[in-house]
């Protein structure tokens, strides 16, 4: 029976391939992950995205990211679960339904608390799994079976353990104090979410009369409307300016009320006239210094923003309004002194984007202390947990010194309700600052609590706010491994081993995860943090909404494919935690970058399309490996370079190189296997090559190929899995996904062969640079003499001698060594460093390129001696050249004009046995044979023109298109240089013009070089 050969389509389709593969991950729960598997746990938890989001870059490189580890970890053999999940987003959606009833002229209180939670999970239902479906179409390895939201059942369970327990053991704690109110959402927020803002403002200077009439006290503020709530004018206890004030009292323009001078060491002599006013109730400072001084806290303001009753005449005001007015009513009153422009910062809030108001409220907080020095203690003893880049352990460790209460409470519905149940029978029926309460996890054991500590007549109400989204999100790497449960999951997959997430969120998540960690569970919740940086938009600036400058991700996926996108992302990382730069034309919605990546995945494509084609039908099991004796040269060059990568990019990938691990698979599939070795291979694949050599070809072959799909798939995993499939012809339900990561044999491993075959490459490339040089058409064969004074360097060029005239189109190859060395009437004016650069930056392989450099390097010390001789050895032929001229010239009375144009040619004669006669030398009708000359490492590369190459067409061709470009080059420095059209013009044409110009300039210089080689 034949077997079935395993075929690929001429074209590779990104599309269907991506659809098909994330099918059937899916499906048969490739990604399901078993407690009881064998290998060493490793886990990570996803980043939850808000439920109301939609995916931006950033959420694709993050999963990205996390994506090509957890597949790496997963092939390592690793016991692998990435657990998916969203957050509920209160102040998000809640602004969503809120903003479509004002649509429909209703608010929330009057649909009612329940209709409006029903109708928040219709929404969730509905729309907020947009962002999970977007995250399926990267491909992205999650498990699933165990997505989690933290308003699930579980999650809330734990949320209602965690608030209950730290509550009975004094971390919780209801107060009036001092937060961030959110006009604009109306509720409190915390510090974390926060976004300090400087703007162009106003310092105002007002007059405060001094009671006993004896003058006057000017106090400068930037927010004039709260000096209504004012209750202290206070100066620092050293200034000597007021110290015979203090103690006395003065009177609050408009509002007419008597207030104290108060000595504070808080208080900045330098700022504004060294005397501050005091609104306890509306300022930070303020605050601290009304508690210390025993002030009254008298709060102007209502939770909307506008003015209340205690602002007397400004009542129902916008804050805002109120400014103008109150300036108005002190400069019509006499007080006002001056206004003066002034640069400062203003908080505003991450979600309402409008200013934050300090406000006197009563809500619920957490005692930060006691947890942030348990974190500290891990942080300094355990250096637990480690991050990555290490910068950023000062930033984090910072941030949990400096931490004060967290306010935990939210004037919102749609969230985790606050399990705290008040006796309202007590005080009236309401809920008041003084209410007493009851925290329980369900109302049941609420009313059991509260009738032994009120009596049976007690009624309850439970607190209306629900807590901060960042309360359950700082529970998620346990919660959703099932605590406070002691699940299989948490006992197999906990602590978690890394989390991926942008430095941006440091302070707002992980700090908050590992205090609540430190405090639950006794231990980190993850061993490493892996800060990733921000991908940037074309210009290298950050994507954002309100610069509108984000790039969908989703589009480049649509027009260039799933891996191509993802490739690119991760390739561009240079370093941990760098932000990468993403090249993107808006007009037509094109990456050149990620286009790069799609023609990446063609060539990989092809490369299979064409081993395959060259299996006779066999899978590589059915070929077996390759016996190390029956390798020849190139087999053990590319089994070399092979397990040299494998090795890479293990010690990258563990070590979070990511970026480096993508570059160097991206230079060794592209560079050394498609485009040399399958070249070099081709000829033992014809059908009358021998047989032996034929197989090892094609056991080579196929189990590098194999080995790159394995390395390439937690980068790229629709494609490598495509192939593979039809590569291996495995079997229903086996996924590349599964196998094993390929491992590094040491003993395959051959420096000095990946050496050799650099030194050959780079001859083979200087050939070709020069056969391009001198215009030699592809098919044509030509001669090729190198020559070298090292004989290492000759036995390499001996053993890949057929390399050479393959892949060069070599028709006769001649390599000569020391003692084969050439008169100065064959070599007269090789350009060595020219020759060496051409031949390097015209290289497609940079790597190899490098390589080349270094061999050259690692000659120096065995060349050394030759090297010194050399100028001299030049300089001792090139008099004898002279002395053997200056005679011609004295016998026969005249200079050979057309021999002396000849040598000041950047050509070499070929060797001796190829010259002319003496005698005839200086005939004019022998026209005297040339090579164009190069250089790789210590080797000299001559291919003979005489029959090739017309040098004088080729001169003339060049002449002409060096012409054309100077013209061009001329035109365009001429419009650059008009003023009127760098103002003018628009600045991405000036930039074109510019780059035009560069271009031109950088052809010109090649074609003048050209031409003086000629």
């Amino acid at each position: 029976m034949t077997a079935t050969i395993p075929t690929l389509a001429s074209q590779y389709d990104a599309k269907t391939t991506d659809t098909k593969w994330q099918k059937f991950w899916e499906e048969n729960h490739i990604f399901q992950a078993d407690p009881n598997h064998s290998g060493e746990p490793y886990c990570i938890v996803i980043p939850p995205p808000n439920v109301t989001g939609s995916l931006h870059m950033g959420h694709a490189f993050e999963s990205i990211l996390i994506d090509t580890l957890v597949r790496y970890h997963r092939m390592k053999g690793r016991n692998t679960l990435w657990v998916p999940g969203t957050d509920h987003a209160s102040i998000a959606v809640q602004t969503i339904l809120e903003k479509q009833l004002k649509k429909e002229g209703k608010t929330r209180f009057e649909l009612g608390r329940e209709a409006f939670l029903e109708k928040a999970w219709q929404w969730k239902t509905e729309s907020g799994g947009k962002i999970v479906n977007q995250l399926r179409s990267l491909g992205v390895s999650v498990d699933w079976s165990r997505e989690r939201f933290t308003l699930d059942e579980g999650l809330s369970k734990a949320v209602l353990e965690a608030f209950t327990r730290m509550y009975e053991e004094g971390l919780i704690y209801r107060g009036n104090y001092l937060v961030n109110w959110c006009p604009g959402t109306q509720s409190a927020v915390s510090d974390l979410e926060v976004e300090n803002k400087e703007v162009n403002g106003n310092l105002w200077h007002f007059r405060y009369p001094l009671t006993d009439g004896s003058g006057y006290m000017e106090v400068a503020t930037t927010r004039p409307e709260t000096m209504l709530g004012d209750t202290a004018v206070a100066v620092n206890p050293n200034d000597d300016r007021y110290k015979d004030l203090i103690g006395k009292t003065l009177m609050l323009p408009i509002m007419q009320r008597e207030i104290p001078i108060i000595a504070d060491e808080l208080v900045d002599p330098a700022f504004g006239t060294g005397c501050v006013k005091v609104t306890p109730a509306h300022d930070p400072n303020d605050f601290a210094m009304g508690k210390r001084h025993n002030l009254p806290f008298i709060n102007i303001m209502n939770k909307d923003g506008t003015l209340n009753e205690n602002a007397g005449e400004f009542q129902g005001q916008d804050r805002f309004v109120a400014r103008k007015n109150v300036v108005q009513r002190l400069e019509s009153d006499g007080f006002l002194v001056k206004i003066e422009d002034y640069k400062h910062t203003v908080p505003y809030s991450d979600r309402g984007k409008v200013p934050v108001e300090p406000l006197l409220s009563t809500q619920w907080f957490v005692k930060i202390r006691p947890l942030a020095d348990r974190a500290l203690q891990f942080l300094d003893d355990k250096s637990s947990p480690e991050f990555i880049p290490q910068r950023w352990t000062k930033v984090y460790r910072d941030w949990l010194v400096k931490l004060q209460d967290w306010c935990i409470s939210r004037q919102l519905w749609w969230g985790h309700q606050i399990p705290a149940w008040y006796a309202v029978s007590e005080t009236g029926g309401e809920i008041t600052d003084n209410t007493p309460f009851v925290v329980a996890q369900n109302e049941t054991e609420a009313k059991e609590k509260a009738v032994a500590k009120f009596g049976q007549d007690v009624k309850l109400e439970q607190d209306p706010d629900v807590l901060d989204t960042w309360f359950s999100s700082g529970l998620w790497p346990f919660s959703t491994l099932g605590w406070p449960e002691q699940t299989q999951d948490l006992t197999t997959y906990y602590p978690t081993a890394t989390l991926v997430t942008g430095f941006d969120i440091i302070f707002f998540w992980v700090a908050r995860m590992t205090m609540m960690a430190g405090h639950f569970t006794g231990q980190m919740p993850f061993k490493d943090v892996y800060i990733h940086g921000l991908v940037l938009d074309e210009n290298g600036k950050k994507m954002s909404k309100s610069a509108n400058n984000g790039i969908d991700p989703l589009l480049l996926i649509d027009k260039y494919g799933t891996d191509a996108l993802r490739y690119s992302l991760i390739k561009e990382v240079v370093g941990a935690g760098q932000d990468i730069r993403l090249e993107y034309n808006r007009k037509s919605d094109e990456s050149a970058s990620v286009e790069a990546s799609r023609n990446f995945t063609n060539k990989l494509w092809n490369a299979a399309r064409f081993v395959m084609m060259n299996l006779d039908g066999k899978t590589p099991q059915q070929l077996g490996n390759p016996a190390t004796e029956a390798l020849e040269l190139c087999d053990r060059w590319i089994l070399s370079r092979y397990h040299q990568v494998v090795q890479q990019s293990s010690q990258y990938i563990d070590n979070y190189g990511l970026g480096e691990a993508a570059k160097g698979l991206y230079e060794f599939i592209w560079g050394d296997f498609c485009d040399w070795y399958i070249e070099l291979v081709k000829p033992r694949l014809r059908p009358e090559a021998p047989a032996a050599s034929r197989l090892v070809a094609q056991q080579t072959l196929a189990y590098v190929l194999e080995g790159i799909l394995k390395l390439l798939h937690p980068f790229m995993p629709h494609i490598t899995e495509e192939i593979w499939h039809t590569l291996t012809q495995a079997g229903e339900g086996k996924a590349l996904a599964l196998q094993s990561y390929p491992e590094a044999d040491p003993a395959l491993i051959d420096p000095d062969k990946e050496q050799q075959f650099e030194l050959l490459f780079g001859t083979i490339r200087t050939i070709r640079n020069l056969r391009a040089e001198a215009d030699i058409k592809p098919g044509v064969k030509v001669p090729v003499i190198l020559q070298t004074q090292s004989d290492k360097e000759r036995h390499i060029l001996n053993l890949g001698e057929s390399y050479i005239q393959d892949l060069a189109k070599v028709e006769k190859l001649t390599i000569k060594g020391a003692k084969d060395t050439p008169s100065s009437t064959e070599i007269l004016k090789p350009d060595s460093s020219a020759d060496v650069k051409s031949a390097l930056s015209s290289s497609t392989e940079p790597n190899l390129a490098a390589s080349v450099k270094e061999k050259s390097s690692a000659n120096a010390p065995i060349l050394l001696p030759f090297l010194f001789l050399l100028p001299f050895l030049f300089v001792v032929l090139l008099c004898l050249f002279v002395v053997s001229k200056v005679t011609q010239i004295i016998a026969k009375g005249k200079i050979d004009k057309k021999d002396t144009a000849s040598k000041q040619l950047g050509y070499a004669h070929p060797p001796e046995t190829d010259f002319r006669p003496p005698e005839q030398e200086n005939s004019e009708e022998s026209a005297m044979p040339k090579a164009i000359a190069g250089v790789v490492g210590t080797i000299q590369v001559l291919i003979p023109l005489a029959g090739v190459v017309d040098v004088d067409a080729l001169r003339a061709k060049l002449d002409k298109n060096l012409s054309k470009v100077e013209a061009e080059a001329k035109s365009l420095s001429g419009r650059l240089g008009n003023a009127n059209f760098v103002e003018k013009a628009a600045p991405d044409v000036v930039q074109k013009a510019r780059d035009s110009l560069a271009e031109a300039e950088k052809q010109a210089e090649i074609l003048r070089e050209r031409l003086e080689r000629l």
